[in-house]
């Protein structure tokens, strides 16, 4: 890998990280949704309050998170 890769990289890791803080904006503050944005699947109540403003269950989140 070569610096323009590298570089090629952090630019698409800022620009994602741009686009979530975007939409986490334009959410309204506070209560997290009761079904993952990606899956559809029940968030479930644990997971809600300990991550206030969630949108994605565990699993979800997890594959986003790898997918970085």
């Amino acid at each position: 890998m070569d610096e323009f890769d590298r570089a090629q990289e952090l630019e698409a890791f800022h620009l994602e990280a741009s686009l979530a803080a975007q939409a986490a904006a334009s959410r309204p503050l506070g209560a997290s949704l009761a079904q993952c944005d990606d899956c559809g699947e029940a968030i479930p109540e644990a997971r809600r309050q300990a991550s206030p403003g969630c949108t994605r269950c565990i699993d979800c989140q997890t594959l986003s998170e790898a997918g970085r």
